[in-house]
């Protein structure tokens, strides 16, 4: 109870009460500057590819670099229960999903899969991050006219340690096998015209790698019909796939 009445605390207080902007701090502004929110607006999105990558991993696209606003943002509605965010968050990632491909193909809908969080960390934070953002970009993406919805048909079948400080070895020995499908979830996604597992942001892109693998296990996304990819909010700018060789200096700084 406790924990729930401090998420709707933080919810409620940064929708009425007057406060700097969440990425930068500037004075005056309702949660985002107009600096901070086009930091989120999708016009970088692109593709990201981890390095090391690792074995499995779906092709993955970003909305923006994880860098000083961005970092600033994502951690106040992760961590600190900023939860009106998430419509900011959620419109960053359903730019990640565009930049991934057509929506919608051959009639069928964009099934958006959250990364599960234990439940001691929904406990603690109040709510689910990366599974409101997804409902966010879900509800972003039916107002451009993309048949979107979330399915969070993924659950943790055992503890993982806590990823921080944790190197790819180490993050992908930890979650190895963690991940399973819910029973029922083939039927859930059953006609889906691209199957999209979610999060907030890639490091070393080991859980986007075994939500894929559970998935996969599953069924789901192995038909031809729907192919299994990942979109993120942010990523390291080092991650992103730059232009081809013969791109300038110039080009290439847009990405960094």
């Amino acid at each position: 109870m406790r924990e729930w009445w401090r998420g709707l605390a933080g919810e409620l207080a940064g929708l009425v009460l007057p406060v700097g902007c969440a990425g930068c701090g500037a004075g005056g502004a309702a949660m985002l500057c107009g600096a901070c929110r086009s930091e989120l607006s999708g016009a970088l999105a692109g593709p990201v590819r981890p390095s090391p990558c690792p074995a499995g991993l779906p092709a993955v696209h970003a909305a923006t670099v994880y860098r000083e606003a961005v970092r600033a943002v994502v951690l106040a509605h992760k961590e600190r229960g900023a939860l009106p965010l998430a419509g900011a968050l959620g419109a960053a990632l359903a730019a990640a999903v565009r930049a991934g491909g057509p929506g919608g193909a051959g009639g069928g809908d964009v099934v958006l899969v959250p990364v599960p969080s234990a439940r001691h960390r929904v406990r603690a934070r109040g709510h689910d991050p990366a599974r409101r953002i997804a409902l966010a970009a879900s509800a972003r993406l039916r107002r451009e006219g993309v048949p979107a919805r979330v399915a969070p048909v993924l659950r943790l079948r055992r503890a993982v340690a806590d990823q921080a400080g944790l190197g790819a070895a180490q993050r992908r020995e930890n979650l190895a096998g963690a991940l399973e499908a819910r029973p029922g979830a083939g039927r859930v996604t059953a006609g889906a015209a691209r199957i999209v597992v979610v999060d907030d942001l890639v490091t070393t892109g080991s859980t986007l790698a075994e939500a894929a693998r559970a998935l996969r296990a599953a069924g789901i996304g192995a038909a031809s019909a729907a192919g299994l990819a990942a979109a993120v909010v942010a990523a390291p700018a080092d991650s992103f796939v730059r232009p081809g060789a013969g791109a300038t200096r110039t080009e290439q700084k847009t990405w960094e």
